[in-house]
């Protein structure tokens, strides 16, 4: 039961990934996906969540990763 609770927001997250273009909608994608895996691991949510947007809005432009849709 834990490996669901624990795929289901990366499985969300991954489908919505190529409809992100703005560094502000990937930081709420981040901020959403860090609280429910924080939550799903029994982790501090307010800390998951600020984890995930910071990590959202700085993934666009990562030196050897592709770049990002819309740039």
């Amino acid at each position: 039961m834990r490996t669901i609770r624990l795929a289901a927001p990366a499985a969300l997250v991954l489908a919505l990934a190529g409809c992100l273009s703005t560094p502000v909608e990937r930081a709420g994608a981040g901020a959403l996906a860090g609280a429910a895996i924080s939550n799903a691991t029994g982790g501090n949510v307010l800390a998951g969540g600020l984890i995930g947007a910071a990590a959202g809005a700085v993934s666009c432009g990562v030196p050897g990763l592709p770049p990002c849709r819309g740039n």
